[in-house]
């Protein structure tokens, strides 16, 4: 039985998470996920367009947008954030997305180590698409898991604040992989039906990735890892893990 909740207007269902995304998203029964990438970051404004004339282009309402993929200029203190989300969710709202500060649609942000953009923008995006037949094994993507509960008050709960050694490191690698194996249980699937894992940290994580990854069965996609921050000051990891039936390049 999974704890995901219906958004039968969007053809997936999805795990509440806070007003600025859900936790994870999962495509209904006859339905599959497709993952576009731009081939560059595209200005938030831009990037609303541009999906909108994707998923027209696609016979997809907007309602069917159930991931998006940002990149920021530096690392927010925790009112920014806020601050930066609720101008984010305002097109949502628009879409017939985003009601009562509840958000169907996943999402990660992250900021570039080298050669950040000026200003968020987009960086890829996922929607639903129907399918011909049902598959065993549904598609499905997450938010991005960092070392501290999704909820406010960041700082006050992430592991080891401040520290980044090996061990720290490992210490929170292992609270993110756990929040994110329960966001997988209660979607009702296994570490083994996530086809692509990204890694998001300027930080070396070699020494943790075989003791707390390679045993749950999760790599058989590979794993990605992105040389980017966080979007919330003193957060150090976040990692995601997805299973998607095709991804695209956009040119910009």
């Amino acid at each position: 039985m999974t704890m995901t909740l219906p958004f039968p207007a969007g053809n997936y269902s999805y795990l509440k998470g806070g007003f600025q995304y859900s936790a994870a998203v999962i495509a209904d029964t006859g339905h599959a996920i497709e993952r576009a990438r731009f081939d560059r970051p595209v200005p938030l404004a831009e990037g609303f367009e541009r999906i909108r004339a994707h998923l027209q282009s696609q016979g997809r309402p907007l309602t069917a947008l159930c991931a998006c993929e940002l990149r920021s200029p530096a690392p927010m203190s925790e009112p920014d954030f806020v601050a930066f989300n609720r101008a984010y969710v305002r097109p949502l709202a628009d879409w017939g997305l985003f009601r009562d500060d509840i958000n169907p649609v996943a999402r990660c942000n992250l900021v570039p180590a080298v050669a950040p953009p000026a200003e968020a923008g987009f960086h890829a995006f996922s929607y639903t698409v129907p399918l011909a037949s049902a598959r065993e094994v549904p598609d499905f993507t997450t938010s991005g898991a960092a070392e501290c509960p999704d909820r406010p008050g960041y700082r006050d709960h992430i592991v080891r604040l401040g520290e980044t050694s090996p061990d720290a490191l490992a210490d929170k690698l292992r609270f993110a992989i756990g929040d994110l194996g329960s966001r997988l249980d209660l979607m009702g699937v296994r570490w083994t039906d996530v086809m692509s894992m990204s890694l998001y940290t300027v930080h070396d994580l070699h020494h943790a990735i075989e003791q707390e990854l390679a045993h749950l069965g999760a790599l058989a996609g590979g794993l990605a890892w992105h040389w980017v921050r966080p979007p919330v000051e003193d957060i150090e990891i976040e990692i995601d893990a997805r299973r998607v039936s095709r991804e695209l390049l956009l040119p910009r």
